[in-house]
């Protein structure tokens, strides 16, 4: 089946700073390529340096005067993400652009973070959490959109409120789910707190549908040596154009919430296909779970805060 070419215009953006979690493979990689083509300068804050410095050369491969920095940071430590927060601060730059797109997806057994948190709910959401408080200076200065990166999953499920680190009924995919859907009450109660206390940044929630990343790929730092059968299958379909995106379609609703000048927040940008599984990049209601109460996600922000001994300012 011949694939419709889907893709979106990246205004310029010269002069501007974005930071990009996750950028050294799969989604976050083309999200750095494509920023960097658009001018921005990019930093590639990543885990392995290994994988960082070769995604950067892919990147100058593409566009040889791409500006583009590595920087270390390891989302399941609190005090990698403090370290990274005073790095960047210490640089005394503002960030216009913050795509939080990094994560971990249904590791074989129930594990835990440096912190001792559950690891998806640690690394995807919790990280990213304190990531954005060690940053909000930064963030303020250049009047930033952050953009967090969903789930399909985020469609079902909830908040664990009893049992938030899934210590005694460990399920993997609920729990991942519940880290995208923390994540996206995120997003929005950032938004909301944002316009209240004056801080002049805008906040976006996106999902990438499903394509054949990395996610379900092999993972030996999490304990999946192998590939899982579900990898296998997408990556078959989206070899044929069935139904999912591509490794390169994939970025696109985050790209597009992060830099479209008339990004709104309060909506989900996601894949415009059936069942949101690919498909040019649209806005679309928010899922069921993400349109909790206020208060609700007000409860998580202040969990948040007391978990992360990250406490964002009122005014």
């Amino acid at each position: 089946m011949r694939r419709r070419p889907v893709d979106i215009s990246i205004p310029d953006l010269s002069g501007r700073r974005a930071v990009v979690t996750g950028a050294s493979d799969g989604m976050g990689l083309e999200m750095a390529k494509r920023l960097a083509a658009a001018g921005a300068e990019v930093v590639m804050p990543v885990r392995n340096p290994r994988k960082g410095a070769a995604a950067v050369a892919e990147i100058r491969a593409r566009c040889p005067e791409a500006k583009v920095a590595l920087r270390d940071l390891d989302l399941s430590s609190l005090e990698s993400v403090a370290a990274l927060g005073a790095t960047l601060r210490a640089e005394d730059r503002p960030i216009h652009l913050l795509i939080n797109n990094a994560g971990v997806m249904t590791p074989p057994d129930r594990q835990t973070t440096a912190d001792g948190f559950e690891l998806q709910f640690g690394t995807n959401y919790l990280g990213h959490f304190a990531l954005v408080g060690h940053l909000l200076p930064l963030l303020r200065a250049g009047g930033a959109r952050v953009t967090s990166q969903l789930s399909i999953a985020a469609r079902r499920g909830g908040i664990n409120w009893a049992d938030l680190n899934w210590e005694r009924s460990y399920d993997g995919r609920r729990a991942y789910a519940q880290s995208k859907i923390a994540f996206g009450l995120f997003g929005l109660e950032l938004e909301r707190r944002s316009r209240a206390q004056g801080w002049g940044i805008t906040s976006t929630i996106s999902h990438p549908g499903v394509a054949p990343t990395s996610l379900l790929a092999a993972r030996p730092e999490i304990g999946r040596s192998g590939d899982t059968p579900s990898i296998r299958v997408i990556r078959a379909l989206s070899a044929r154009g069935i139904l999912l995106g591509t490794v390169e379609t994939a970025p696109l609703p985050a790209l597009l919430a992060a830099t479209d000048p008339d990004a709104e927040p309060g909506v989900l940008y996601a894949p415009s296909g059936a069942g949101h599984l690919g498909g040019p990049p649209v806005k679309h209601r928010l899922y069921a779970p993400l349109r909790a109460t206020e208060e609700e996600a007000s409860r998580l922000w202040r969990v948040s805060e007391q978990l992360t001994a990250t406490a964002l300012p009122t005014a």
